[in-house]
């Protein structure tokens, strides 16, 4: 009999963690279950808070998590952060399964120091994710948004018919994607079915025989910007990309462009984004992740008819939920089962 810690939220529903490992692993182990305020309750964002230092998007307080995990062996979670101070009062634990693209909530190092594993759940909501992006795309492309808005103000836009303002179609279009990963690879094979151009950059990963076979072209990302209509961000956030999409980048995109970042919002310089808006050199953005979350009231882009926002959601599905929790309940299960981690860290 194992001791597992679950600690879900109110996305990451604690009771389906339990099923799937039940499923997978069957009900003879002392399973406890906490659930944290999340999305309601805004996590923690960056490294501001002492003694957590290095830790990203997480919820709860130190002295209340350690005190749930106990002396549970494994943990399973989505946001409970796990600092090194906490790691050291927590010594029975010797399995952490994080059911996200990336364990930012785990002090990494500390763990390899303490002989913990740490698992994770790459691709979790790449399906999720990409079909939102399309959404996104979309919404820019057919001017869904410019529509939806006049009319709710009463407006009727006939005139987005006439032919020198109305939108185009994404089998005219080339679509610029950056990150060729779980998500990219996805965007990529939707857009496909659109017949659209696909341009793809990513300086670490070679395109597939069948995206190839279909046309996709992997170029540079100077020619990805002055070739595409639209361009859509999905690279990690990592010091090379970090605010890749700055003032030089923007410039380089073609006149009249539309920005999409559904990735993260490190990725971006906002304040030039909002000035090629602002100039009419991109005609459009939509937006899902930003530098701090959630906005603030007065933020300038808040204020712009070009652009499309949504807070931080297209990951969120129900699908996503099921299968995070399955993906971590076979981790759980290999290692009861002494079998080496899918998904090591």
């Amino acid at each position: 009999m194992k001791k597992i810690a679950i600690i879900g939220d109110r996305f990451m529903l604690p009771d389906v963690f339990r099923d799937k490992i039940v499923e997978a692993s069957g009900d003879g182990h002392d399973i406890r279950t906490l659930e944290l305020p999340w999305p309601d309750v805004p996590m923690e964002h960056g490294y501001a808070v002492e003694g957590m230092d290095g830790l990203k998007e997480y919820l709860g307080k130190a002295d209340d998590i350690i005190e749930f995990i106990g002396d549970a062996e494994i943990l399973v979670t989505q946001l409970a952060p796990l600092s090194r101070g906490m790691l050291t009062a927590l010594p029975g634990l010797k399995l952490v399964a994080v059911s996200r693209g990336g364990p930012v909530n785990i002090d990494m190092a500390a763990a390899r120091d303490a002989g913990i594993s740490v698992v994770n759940t790459p691709g979790r909501n790449a399906s999720a994710v990409a079909e939102f992006t399309l959404g996104a795309i979309l919404a820019e492309t057919r001017l869904i948004r410019t529509g939806h808005e006049a009319l709710r103000k009463g407006e009727w836009r006939g005139d987005l018919y006439r032919a020198d303002r109305t939108g185009r179609e994404l089998s005219e279009l080339t679509v610029g994607v950056i990150g060729y990963g779980n998500i990219g690879t996805k965007v990529v094979r939707l857009l496909r079915a659109f017949g659209t151009k696909v341009l793809v950059h990513d300086p670490y990963v070679q395109l597939s025989a069948d995206d190839l076979n279909a046309g996709v072209e992997q170029v540079s990302l100077d020619r990805l910007l002055s070739r595409s209509d639209v361009v859509t961000l999905h690279p990690r956030v990592t010091e090379e990309t970090r605010n890749m999409m700055n003032a030089e980048t923007f410039a380089k995109m073609k006149p009249g462009a539309i920005f999409v970042n559904t990735a993260r919002g490190p990725l971006c310089d906002y304040d030039a984004l909002y000035e090629n808006l602002v100039s009419g050199h991109l005609s459009a953005a939509m937006l899902e992740t930003f530098s701090v979350e959630p906005v603030p009231e007065d933020w300038p882009l808040l204020q712009l008819q070009n652009v499309t926002l949504t807070p931080h959601i297209a990951g969120a599905s129900v699908r996503t939920v099921t299968f995070a929790a399955e993906m971590a309940a076979e981790e759980v299960r290999r290692y009861i089962a002494g079998l080496p981690p899918v998904n090591p860290c």
